[in-house]
């Protein structure tokens, strides 16, 4: 057996270059969304940059310093990656906001894996106005839906125009202050 043929395996560059080909191969045009891991934290702290994406996340740090303690103290939290044929375009997390109580003084929650909220954000340029964060949404819903969640609360930025129609294009419902899915 040839060694040179699995280098790619420990070759961070390697893998990525396969991992795209393989993705572009046997799933075209798929959106997916898979776990974050470490090495998407210099992905993320660049789309947190981004003109289209630094409006509507105050406190990068505080983001940051999230995912960095998504082990310990943000473990309630799943961090996704969104990836287009392999490549990874977004960010997305949901929570069951009963365990988020301790960290958003807004929430009031009665039981546990009753209501959640999710965010999202799509972080390359060239993958904007295509529709992918409906299509981000969707993915996080039919989770959450496999999870048991009832509903599903959130608290966009009224200014994100973007933003509030892919949640509307998902039936969430805007109350005045949040929007709501019952799922």
């Amino acid at each position: 057996m040839n060694p040179k043929i699995y280098e790619f395996e420990n070759d961070e560059t390697g893998f990525a270059a396969f991992h795209t080909r393989f993705m572009s191969k046997y799933y075209p045009h798929a959106l997916i969304l898979r776990p974050f891991y470490d090495n998407d934290i210099v992905l993320f702290e660049r789309w947190l940059e981004t003109d289209h994406v630094k409006p509507w996340y105050d406190h990068p740090q505080d983001w940051l310093h999230e995912l960095k303690n998504r082990h310990g103290k943000f473990s309630f939290i799943t961090h996704l990656i969104a990836e287009m044929e392999g490549v990874p375009i977004g960010f997305c997390q949901y929570y069951d906001m009963f365990c988020g109580q301790d960290h958003e003084d807004w929430l009031n929650i009665p039981a546990l894996g009753v209501i959640f909220s999710i965010d999202y954000l799509i972080g390359e340029p060239a993958y904007l106005h295509k529709g992918l964060g409906q299509k981000m949404i969707a993915l996080m819903l039919g989770m959450l839906r496999d999870k048991g969640a009832q509903t599903v609360v959130v608290r966009p930025d009224a200014d994100n125009v973007k933003s509030n129609r892919a949640l509307e294009a998902n039936s969430f419902v805007w109350n005045g202050t949040d929007y709501i899915l019952k799922l």
